[in-house]
């Protein structure tokens, strides 16, 4: 999101952002005009509350906080696993309204079922796609229809009776890259893949661990981002044993994991925030969750990845990669020491290393540029925008 915060930017346009309190530090830092939404999200995962409460709560923030924030904006671009209540805002205020999906798990189609997601239960044996699509409605129904339509009523708007539908509009948007994520025969929807959408990173890399990568042969870079990896406590143990087997250096981020050093040795380092397209470039391979945003900056970096999926549309980007011959699928979210290790001496293969090299001259990275001019012609048709070419590195 904040790539194309960056893009509309460069077109002379405002913008403002709501999110988790978690990113306000980040906004701020690249100068993104933002305001608070919704619970922290590294406290909501730590203490799973029922999804209902979580529903009507993130409901209510839609309508109070974006309806504030949007009362002087011109559009309103959500993302999020199920943005309930955006749509209603923007109808309120007579303004244009964009979904932008990073993934399409959510977004019917007729080569895949749904994603899982709490309430009625799949029919025992059941395969008709169209089918278990319409029951993945009657959850999001069941979650979110009540809170949406209360608040919709209090604005004097008429009842939603398909929230998933009404939300995703007929034209959805999605943010992934084609070759990594390609997608097509949606179930009713018109889908608009713009490609990913990737925000300029200029942070230096800091100087100890610069000082790290110039110390020897590129390390191995391991880290869960967002993910807490309670299924895997010993996770940082368990990688560092599996690298230093493959004679590497390990590079360990900290990520909400709390990854920790597990010794002394002056082989492995542990790292917090860093710009991940300038380091991945140094690295030997990736090993992560299988995130959007981590395994789309691999790729355009061209380095093999293990991916060691957790949830949602990780266990897609696993197999992808795989698929592609640019890294491993690690089976499940809990590694071991024997099975990582395997997954690494797939991705550290030389014709591993030459793929991922192959496909990432294959990636788009002016996604968020292709998305802000069709937000502008959106808004107004008879505006010209121009956008700066493309370095052939993909670093712009």
């Amino acid at each position: 999101m904040l790539g194309l915060a960056f893009e509309l930017r460069t077109h002379g346009v405002d913008v403002r952002m709501c999110a988790p309190p978690d990113f306000t530090d980040r906004l701020a830092e690249v100068g993104v005009a933002s305001v608070p939404m919704g619970f922290a999200v590294r406290e909501l995962v730590a203490s799973k509350p029922s999804p209902a409460e979580v529903a009507a709560a993130l409901v209510a923030e839609h309508f109070e906080v974006v309806g504030t924030a949007a009362g002087d904006c011109d559009a309103v671009v959500a993302s999020g696993l199920m943005p309930a209540g955006v749509r209603s805002v923007t109808e309120h205020l007579g303004i244009h309204y964009v979904l932008a999906a990073l993934h399409s798990v959510g977004l019917p189609s007729l080569h895949r079922p749904p994603g899982p997601r709490p309430g009625k239960p799949f029919p025992p044996g059941e395969t008709d796609l169209r089918v278990l699509w319409k029951i993945d409605a009657e959850r999001v129904d069941a979650l979110y229809r009540e809170p949406v339509n209360t608040h919709r009523a209090a604005l004097g708007l008429p009842p939603v009776g398909n929230v998933r539908d009404h939300s995703f509009t007929a034209r959805p948007w999605l943010a992934a890259d084609p070759v990594l994520w390609p997608f097509q025969d949606a179930l009713g929807f018109d889908v608009v893949q713009t490609g990913a959408w990737l925000m300029p990173d200029d942070r230096p890399l800091h100087a100890e661990l610069v000082e790290f990568l110039d110390a020897g042969e590129p390390p191995v870079y391991v880290g869960f981002g967002s993910m807490q990896m309670a299924s895997a406590p010993d996770a940082a143990a368990v990688a560092v044993e599996a690298i230093r087997a493959q004679g590497r250096r390990v590079l360990v981020s900290r990520g909400w994991a709390d990854l920790a050093p597990v010794d002394g040795g002056d082989d492995c380092l542990v790292i917090g925030e860093a710009n991940h397209r300038e380091l991945f470039r140094r690295v030997a391979a990736v090993v992560h969750h299988g995130g959007a945003g981590t395994t789309t900056t691999a790729a355009v970096a061209g380095v093999p990845q293990v991916i060691v999926p957790q949830i949602v549309d990780q266990p897609y980007w696993a197999r992808r990669v795989a698929e592609l011959g640019i890294g491993a699928h690690h089976e499940g979210p809990t590694p071991t020491v024997e099975s990582l290790s395997t997954a690494l001496e797939l991705a550290l293969r030389d014709d591993t290393a030459a793929r991922a090299a192959e496909v990432s001259a294959t990636i788009r990275t002016d996604g968020a540029a292709v998305a802000a001019r069709k937000l502008i012609d959106l808004i107004d048709p008879h505006r010209k925008t121009t956008t700066p070419p493309t370095p052939a590195d993909g670093s712009g």
